[in-house]
C-alpha cells in the first residue's frame, strides 16, 4: 500500500486543471468564457493553466472568428482523456484502499 498515490498525475494537482479537464471530459468543446464561468476563474489564471495542459498535449485549442469576434474553444485530446481517466481511477483506488 506504500505506492497508493502512484497513479495520481501531478499534471492535475491544481484544482483549476482538475476542473478544466472535468468540464472537457463531459463536453466535446467548451469556450473560454464558459470555462471561466464554470470554474469561477480569472482570465489570467485560467489562461495559464490552459497553456500548461496544452503544452502537455492534454487539450486542443481551437481559434475561430464568429462574425468579427474571436472565439476560442477547447477540447480534451485522446491522451488527455486517457491520463485524466487514469487519474480518476487512481483517486477511486486511493479512496477504496484507505477506507476503514
Amino acid at each position: 500500500m506504500k505506492h497508493i498515490i502512484d497513479n495520481l498525475s501531478k499534471l492535475f494537482d491544481s484544482r483549476l486543471r482538475l476542473g478544466i479537464m472535468a468540464v472537457l471530459m463531459v463536453n466535446d468543446k467548451v469556450d473560454f468564457n464558459a470555462l471561466k464561468e464554470y470554474l469561477d476563474a480569472s482570465d489570467g489564471n485560467l489562461a495559464s493553466h490552459i497553456k500548461a495542459l496544452e503544452k502537455h498535449d492534454l487539450i486542443i485549442v481551437h481559434k475561430q472568428f464568429v462574425g468579427r469576434k474571436p472565439k476560442t474553444s477547447y477540447e480534451a485530446t485522446p491522451l488527455g482523456r486517457q491520463l485524466f481517466q487514469k487519474h480518476l481511477d487512481g483517486l477511486n483506488n486511493l479512496i477504496s484502499n484507505v477506507k476503514q
